[in-house]
């Protein structure tokens, strides 16, 4: 057992309600290792690791940790670059310049392949570095693992959010479209059906990337639904996508501004609400009709958490560094497997399994017109959501005899 070992922690992609759970697993675990005399925190991922601005978060109080780890969004602070091969190489000096031998990045599959590449450079190096991709994301995209911590507290906040808006558009009427994130996979617009307790409960239609968009058919829907109800409530991914497999919103707007990737910024701006609120005012005549874009609200929504996904992002970060630590495993990165109903394991899965690939929503989740979920689905994510919910109830009162008025 070497003496004097450093470790190095990242947080990268977007933020989730859980991520510091994860942070708070990996601090407190690998304290326990004798051998480990440092722990750092590079701020804002991987650019921070490059820039060398690292925090001592040896220097950490275990009462504080425990207190961040209740907190929403990267303690460390976070990145949307994406490294290549360079920029990975400069990653690598500087684990190498400051002795770090353990690393682990917190993140999606961006930040698996980040891991990858520089885990392969320090083989080429002959530099002894065990480095782990620690899972996190609200889109639940990651290959292997059954789920990924942060999806869980995001989808009972889309189920929750639904629930509550069918309330107000059944007290008005009315279609609702409300706008969730998901650009090539549909989990968590998914999840708004989560929290549906009665046969019309909305979101009575759900659209997803795995399926063609055909804005057609979505009008039909909406004017079925809404002449059977009185009210129509859309779940839409804004990944949405057409025939040729382009963005929805590509075809029905212009001048979009494009991210840092070259992708087309499909949340944030509220664009793809906007368009098909007016294709429906524009088809259905005199219908009141709303829409939101949840953007950042679904990610880090205080007071909104999944216990089992707080649980779970503090295992993943307490068995990475178990994996690392205790059993000698140089890379890989900790993916979730469903072993009982509902119990969970956590295993080491080679990072060319996860790195750079995205899962997508299976067939059997989604029905067969392409506009909802199966009960498949529910079975699958309502244990990831809790079971406490906040209840919801009608009035279930009769109705008073109407009587004859005299004029």
């Amino acid at each position: 057992m070497k003496q004097g070992e450093k470790v190095l922690i990242a947080q990268g992609g977007g933020p989730t309600a859980v991520i510091n759970q994860t942070l708070a697993g990996i601090v407190l675990e690998a304290r326990k290792y004798p051998q480990i005399s440092k722990i750092y925190g590079a701020l804002r991922g991987v650019s921070g690791i490059v820039n060398q601005d690292f925090v001592d978060l040896t220097m950490e109080t275990s009462r504080n940790l425990e207190q961040v780890a209740l907190t929403p969004a990267a303690a460390l602070l976070s990145t949307r670059v994406k490294p290549d091969e360079q920029y990975c190489e400069k990653i690598f000096r500087v684990l190498k310049a400051h002795d770090i031998r353990y690393f682990f990045y917190i993140g999606g599959n961006d930040s698996a392949d980040t891991v990858r590449i520089v885990n392969e450079q320090a083989k080429i190096a002959n530099y002894e570095l065990h480095a782990i991709h620690v899972p996190k994301t609200i889109d639940n995209d990651l290959m292997v693992t059954d789920h990924t911590p942060g999806y869980g507290s995001a989808a009972r906040f889309a189920a929750q959010a639904f629930a509550g808006v069918d309330f107000d558009v059944r007290a008005l009427g009315g279609i609702y479209i409300g706008v969730l994130m998901g650009r090539h996979a549909g989990f968590l617009t998914a999840a708004a059906a989560l929290a549906s307790n009665y046969p019309d409960s909305g979101p009575h239609l759900i659209y997803l990337p795995e399926r063609e968009f055909k804005v057609e058919q979505f009008i039909a829907d909406v004017k079925e639904t809404y002449d059977r109800y009185g009210r129509c409530t859309v779940a839409v991914s804004e990944g949405i996508k057409d025939a040729s497999g382009q963005p929805i919103l590509t075809t029905l707007g212009k001048d979009l501004d494009k991210d840092a990737h070259g992708n087309i910024t499909l949340s944030g701006t509220g664009a793809l609400g906007d368009l098909l609120t007016q294709c429906v005012k524009d088809n259905l005549k005199g219908l009141r009709v709303r829409s939101d874009t949840f953007g950042f609200l679904q990610r880090s929504f205080l007071g909104c958490v999944s216990e089992v996904d707080q649980f779970e992002a503090r295992e993943v970060g307490e068995k990475a560094v178990q994996f690392a630590l205790g059993m000698g495993h140089a890379e890989g990165s900790v993916t979730i497997h469903r072993v009982g109903d509902y119990v969970v394991d956590y295993r080491l899965t080679p990072l060319n399994e996860v790195a750079g690939k995205t899962k997508v929503m299976p067939d059997e989740f989604i029905n067969a017109a392409g506009n909802h979920v199966t009960e498949a689905f529910k079975a699958y994510a309502k244990p990831l959501i809790g079971n406490d919910l906040q209840p919801t109830a009608r009035l279930r009162a009769p109705m008073v005899p109407k009587l004859q008025c005299a004029e």
